[in-house]
């Protein structure tokens, strides 16, 4: 028994430099130059083991291109760190075209996910980080899923997952943590898709990522309304009325461990976080989480104060997954200009989370010794 729990242990000697795997999203946007200027900081080639799952001759033509820019930031050379060169045809290859999102490049993101995806099931990785890609490229070439989260699912083998964005605000160190209970479907669609089950499934969700991810058993989490003033006793809609309210009672009766919060009115659930986020010295015990109902209730005030530095990670999975929360930004792509700092975010909280899972593990390693 002692030697199989050494053998175990042995298992653990990478803990200090998670295996992460990235995946430079869509070749056609900013995907490839965030990577290239997140992989030139110094502290994060040494804290982490990086492998970047592109084309070779993709990145390193990024990076001849931009390396020529004037007045631009470091950049990493592709020849210095690991690179899994996923085949593409040439003809795919000749149709990918900085700038310019199609079906080529949507094929090509597609097949970096999958790559990646599927050496990380097998062990070869710890975490995923994702860079951007185009809905509407991969699904000009044949693949039609409503963004990453739901392929990673998917090809995981899950079905109960969420999208997290979590921001660490660069004023106050306090973090961010922000839940959707639903993501990306109609707002018309919103009202018929929230019910007490699904937000049991993602309220679950969000105590365990607490607890397994940042360490709180007895958190707080503040939940929303769906309807202004959240709903005003039923004078402004019947939702929080008819089921919200009597959902949240039962949820507080069986969590006793946690503080639940709600239904807060939208307008004003996130004024407390804000004043965290800044440093307003009269905010007083914000809460652990946020539990928004839809997309843009939870990521207009989320990208307001962290837009370059919010990660959108995906809980639910068997491994960590994070990815910055931004776009393809066609219209800047090969000028040199993009922002990194969600990269470089969505880098560091992968190694976090990977640290915190294996320490746990090593934990219980350590107790059958």
């Amino acid at each position: 028994m002692y030697q199989n729990n050494q053998a175990d242990l042995g298992n653990f000697a990478q803990e200090n430099r998670p295996r992460l795997v990235l995946t430079v999203g869509d070749p056609a946007g900013i995907g490839p130059e965030v990577i290239l200027k997140a992989l030139a900081e110094p502290e994060i080639s040494k804290r982490y083991d990086i492998t970047v799952v592109s084309n070779r001759d993709l990145l390193a033509q990024t990076y001849d291109k931009l390396n020529s820019t004037e007045n631009l930031a470091a950049l990493a050379n592709p020849d210095r760190f690991s690179v899994i060169d996923v085949p593409l045809n040439e003809e795919i290859k000749s149709q990918i075209i900085s700038g310019k999102g199609n079906a080529a490049s949507g094929a090509a993101s597609f097949a970096y996910m999958e790559y990646a995806i599927a050496q990380t099931l097998a062990g070869k990785f710890d975490g995923i980080v994702t860079g951007p890609i185009a809905k509407s490229a991969w699904k000009a070439a044949g693949y039609n899923y409503p963004g990453q989260t739901e392929l990673l699912a998917e090809k995981s083998g899950v079905k109960r997952f969420g999208m997290l964005f979590v921001a660490r605000s660069p004023h106050t160190n306090w973090t961010l943590c922000a839940l959707l209970a639903t993501t990306h479907i109609p707002l018309c669609q919103v009202a018929a898709t929230l019910t007490p089950q699904l937000l049991t499934e993602k309220l679950d969700l969000l105590v365990e990522c607490l607890k397994q991810d940042f360490g709180i058993e007895k958190g707080r989490i503040a939940i929303a309304g769906l309807n202004p003033h959240s709903g005003e006793q039923g004078q402004l809609g019947r939702e929080e009325a008819d089921w919200l309210i009597p959902w949240l009672e039962r949820e507080r009766q069986n969590r006793p461990q946690l503080q639940l919060d709600g239904p807060i009115p939208p307008d004003t659930m996130w004024v407390k976080p804000g004043q965290a986020w800044y440093g307003n010295s009269q905010i007083q015990n914000p809460a652990d989480a946020y539990l928004a109902l839809y997309h843009d209730q939870g990521l207009i005030p989320v990208k307001l104060m962290a837009f370059d530095r919010a990660v959108n990670t995906s809980i639910g999975l068997p491994f960590v997954r994070t990815s910055p929360d931004h776009g393809t930004a066609f219209d800047i792509a090969g000028k040199g200009i993009a922002d990194a700092t969600s990269m470089k975010a969505a880098i560091h909280l992968a190694g976090e989370l990977v640290r915190q899972r294996l320490s746990k593990v090593k934990a219980g390693i350590l107790e059958r010794l």
